[in-house]
């Protein structure tokens, strides 16, 4: 018999637990339903950041919920597959829960590797490129150990509620502008990969952040923005060869029509 032909899967921001917890759970068996359908082909997996709304790990609590997701990455590393996650803007405070209880790969910052003869640059997005200097230093205040102490000592019925509330204003007051395309020109994560590029040459820069799916050629390179999964469902597959965005639409895989601008 003729064996299954094996994908690297790219995927990020879930935002569980946003904006009810309704919608929440709906969209997450979606999630879990897509990778139901790709666990027979999936050789590798990176979720690249914002899995959650928001994620705050306690020495001995962590956020209820999502079980269903965490069920199903335990059963593709228990299968062999490895599963990378990526600390993203929203849930940037995960420390090593999921490493032990899930056996997954964390990754705080970008991650560059080589499969198939092709490379990768692989990061959530979130503070790279030009400008933003405030986002940029708020992420310096939020990764510093003692501000995560600080927090850590608030009750987590209190700092979770806290959390929650800035995270969905945050993520609506983005929104309306994150589905919005202007031209290359004003995608801070292309002129990120542009220069990246100049002296350290890739074949693909994958970045989640952006909420728009989006393949842009960078020279003789690709960078390909996976989307998100409150309204689009989309996310990248690379067969060894060339990577490509897909959709997950009615329960089955479809091509994704991605703006691909010159």
């Amino acid at each position: 018999m003729e064996s299954q032909q094996k994908y690297t899967y790219f995927a990020s921001d879930f935002h569980l637990g946003t904006p009810s917890y309704d919608e929440s759970r709906k969209r997450e068996e979606a999630i879990v339903a897509w990778m139901n359908a790709i666990q027979d082909s999936a050789e590798e997996v990176f979720f690249i950041g914002d899995i959650f709304d928001f994620w705050f790990e306690y020495k001995t609590v962590i956020p209820k919920g999502f079980i269903r997701l965490q069920a199903k990455i335990a059963e593709f590393v228990d299968r062999g597959i490895p599963v990378h996650f990526f600390k993203g803007n929203h849930d940037m405070w995960m420390f090593d829960y999921f490493q032990k209880e899930l056996g997954i790969k964390l990754h705080a910052n970008e991650y560059c590797f080589e499969k198939k003869g092709k490379s990768f640059y692989v990061a959530h997005g979130d503070g790279l490129g030009p400008g933003d200097y405030k986002y940029k230093f708020l992420k310096r205040v939020f990764r510093n150990p003692l501000c995560q102490w600080a927090f850590a000592r608030i009750h987590p019925n209190l700092g979770l509620s806290i959390a929650n509330y800035f995270s969905t204003s945050s993520r609506k007051s983005g929104m309306s502008k994150d589905m919005i395309y202007n031209g290359k020109e004003q995608e801070w994560l292309y002129h990120f990969a542009k220069t990246h590029q100049e002296t350290h040459p890739v074949d693909f820069y994958l970045f989640g952040h952006r909420h728009l799916p989006l393949e842009i050629a960078v020279g003789k390179a690709t960078y390909i923005n996976t989307g998100e999964w409150l309204y689009a469902q989309t996310f990248a597959r690379f067969d060894g060869e060339t990577l490509k965005l897909l959709q997950w639409k009615d329960g089955q895989i479809e091509t994704y029509d991605a703006k691909r601008p010159n």
